[in-house]
Parts: C-alpha cells; structure tokens; sequence
C-alpha cells in the first residue's frame, strides 16, 4: 500500500485547516489526538461508520492537521502539533479551548479496555 501525502506545513492554508475544523468530528478527533499519544485507528470511537471516519481521518491529514502512518495492516495517527504551532501559531491551542468550552466533539473518544470485555 503506497504512502498517504502529508503536506508540509508551508503548504499548509487556513482555508484547508478551517474546512477540516468545520465538522464536529473531526474537532473531536482534534481534541482526543492532542494529547500528543499516536493513535491506532481502530482504537478511536465515533458515532459514526468506520468508512466516515475514514473519511474524517483523511480530511484531518489532507489539511495537514495530522499524520498518518501505516504499519502492516494497521494505521496510526498523531496531531501535527509542532508543524500546527509553527505554521499557524496559537490557532491550534483557540481551536481547543473553544471547542472544549462549547463541548464540541465530546462524543469522540478512544477505546478503554471495557470494549474489550
């Protein structure tokens, strides 16, 4: 399977990064990647198909705003802090406060080990 692109961050454009922001999704994808751990796909939970958050995930990554990287038959994702940081300084920390302070994709989270069970 090739690689998937990832723009560099002077390719990176607030029109791309608004547009992924739009959705409340992947504002929440946002929110459960910053805490800075790489995440596998099948460990991140939302309400919807895994073929839309496969959706989402690319969205995210096309913008720049992560990084997906793909291991046998699994793939993982981190946030793009330092290349969000650099490119767009202080966007990505008001993007998380608001979201946080309006609880906006607060039904996105992770697997935990009752999932499991």
């Amino acid at each position: 399977m090739r690689q998937a692109r990832h723009p560099r961050p002077e390719e990176m454009t607030l029109i791309a990064m608004m547009g992924a922001l739009s959705d409340p999704i992947r504002v929440g994808l946002v929110r459960v990647l910053a805490d800075g751990r790489e995440r596998g796909w099948g460990e991140l939970r939302a309400p919807v198909a895994k073929s839309t958050l496969s959706h989402h995930l690319r969205v995210l990554r096309d913008a720049g705003l992560t990084r997906t990287r793909q291991e046998g038959t699994r793939c993982f994702v981190e946030l793009r802090r330092d290349d969000l940081t650099v490119r767009f300084p202080g966007l990505l920390e008001a993007v998380l406060e608001a979201a946080h302070g309006d609880d906006v994709g607060a039904h996105v989270g992770v697997a935990d080990d009752t999932d499991h069970a």
